[in-house]
């Protein structure tokens, strides 16, 4: 059984410039991770969470557990992007997003995908010595204004 597509809960534009790409003019493989992070970053920012926040209280960061991702096209110098999350599923400490790298859908044009991927994020604890880090439960409160955004 087929689903229908869902609709981005969060998107973030990105502008291809020189040091985003190779000697070819190509964006290099790994800068696709980087714009990942920070859509997910701008996510967590637009619903009050600011990462430096949160490292301050309650003393918890977000670390990237996994991630698969499919190159489909390259982006090139000057492009602009869309990067896009879905969040496909919260637990007690993990969030799972789906994530896609789009050109295009300015003045009647069609978006292209250029590459798609999965995130599975945990949260962890920062303890009181440095280094310490132990999977925790995101905090409540957040958890409930996670599950509730688009």
């Amino acid at each position: 059984m087929k689903h229908a597509p869902k609709t981005e809960a969060f998107t973030f534009p990105v502008r291809i410039y020189y040091e985003d790409t190779d000697a070819g003019g190509v964006v290099y493989y790994a800068n696709y991770l980087k714009f990942f992070e920070r859509c997910r970053t701008e996510w967590l920012r637009s619903l009050g969470f600011a990462q430096s926040g949160l490292l301050r209280d309650p003393g918890i960061v977000f670390v990237v557990r996994s991630v698969s991702l499919d190159y489909l096209k390259p982006a090139r110098l000057d492009d602009l992007l869309t990067i896009s999350l879905e969040v496909e599923k919260i637990t007690r400490s993990q969030i799972f997003f789906r994530q896609q790298v789009r050109r295009g859908g300015t003045a009647g044009e069609e978006q292209e995908t250029l590459a798609s991927g999965t995130v599975q994020i945990v949260c962890v604890s920062l303890g009181t010595s440095t280094g310490q880090m132990k999977i925790s439960s995101i905090p409540a409160a957040m958890r409930a204004q996670l599950e509730a955004s688009p």
